[in-house]
């Protein structure tokens, strides 16, 4: 990235990091000596919030809604699953996902199956719900692209490569204890 966005202005609180021993300083995991300041953490955090909170703006033909479309994102990334297995990967409460299962079983996408030699049952995209997840895909791929043109293959890639590697540093912190939802137990 060329550091040419700026985040706006700094949080009213904003100090600058200034020597090393500073409670709260966050350390690169390569380089013990380098820390991340307020102002950088801050940027990112506003960025990556400023992205998940975004819509993408789909053609007139798009059919699906963006519950249906994280369902069925997750089944075809990992294959059926368990409702508990669902929740766990979306990050949402049992009621919501029931709910939204229960929308996308109505519209034909989804359908429950036996798991082999238990009583569980396990979710799995019907062959329409594979059908237009693969349709909507390609609408939200079109977007992407289209946002992404003036970016270039190689920092394209630069950026995935580096949102891989946040995501999997969140990963290892969260692995040893798993993020409670409120008022989940």
């Amino acid at each position: 990235m060329d550091g040419s966005h700026t985040a706006g202005p700094p949080h009213p609180d904003h100090r600058a990091w200034s020597e090393p021993e500073v409670s709260g300083d966050l350390r690169l995991a390569g380089d013990l000596g380098e820390s991340i300041d307020d102002e950088a953490l801050r940027a990112l955090g506003n960025e990556v919030l400023r992205l998940s909170r975004r819509r993408v703006q789909l053609p007139e033909e798009s059919t699906l809604d963006r519950s249906s479309f994280r369902i069925l994102w997750a089944l075809a990334e990992t294959g059926p699953l368990s409702m508990r297995e669902l929740e766990e990967m979306l990050q949402l409460e049992q009621s919501t996902v029931s709910r939204q299962v229960k929308a996308a079983i109505g519209r034909g996408l989804l359908e429950f199956l036996p798991a082999p030699g238990t009583r569980r049952r396990l979710l799995r995209a019907t062959p329409e719900g594979e059908r237009v997840y693969a349709h909507e895909g390609a609408l939200r791929a079109e977007v992407f692209k289209k946002a992404l043109a003036e970016f270039g293959p190689d920092r394209v890639r630069a950026l995935a490569a580096e949102l891989g590697a946040l995501n999997d540093a969140v990963d290892r912190l969260t692995a040893a204890e798993p993020a409670r939802t409120p008022g989940r137990q």
